[in-house]
């Protein structure tokens, strides 16, 4: 990865916050299809969130403190505290095998450090599996903290978390 590289952060221009969305709509399966309003209703809503212009790369996060109506993020709040919630990354295949996915999580890591937060959380599909974002994960030190079936979404998830204290 180039060591010149900078991750862009709302306020996103009109033309990046278009191409993110379509970025993450490519991978709808894994991150959930958004609308114009519902995408824009997330990026306003997140903690942190830090993407490469022009839809390169996105990760998208909520602190314990946030409001997120999101079974996920509820799972989680109601059994750790302190914590960021890595809701999606995403990263286009252009980009692909630069480690720009492992610098974004950096990047959130040294955060939620600095804000004294305990632990980086997040889930991944296991129905349907996600055997790439499992490895990259526990390359990470994330290790399986829980499961759930989304009742209605044909899908059922791995609860993830690395601790940092």
């Amino acid at each position: 990865m180039s060591t010149d590289l900078a991750f862009i952060a709302p306020p996103f221009s009109g033309d990046d916050i278009a191409a993110l969305r379509l970025l993450n709509n490519q991978y709808a399966e894994e991150l959930s299809f958004k609308t114009v309003a519902a995408f824009q209703e997330l990026l306003n809503a997140a903690s942190h969130v830090r993407a490469l212009p022009k839809g390169g790369a996105l990760l998208v996060g909520f602190d314990d403190l946030a409001t997120y109506d999101n079974p996920n993020f509820h799972w989680l709040k109601a059994r750790y505290e302190r914590f960021y919630y890595i809701d999606r990354v995403v990263v286009s295949r252009a980009w692909r095998g630069r480690g720009i996915a492992r610098a974004l999580y950096e990047d959130l890591q040294r955060r939620t450090i600095v804000e004294n937060r305990l632990r980086l959380v997040c889930e991944i599909n296991s129905t349907p599996p996600n055997p790439a974002s499992d490895d990259f994960h526990r390359k990470l030190g994330f290790t399986v903290v829980g499961s759930q079936e989304l009742v209605g979404r044909d899908k059922t998830v791995c609860y993830w978390a690395k601790e940092l204290v």
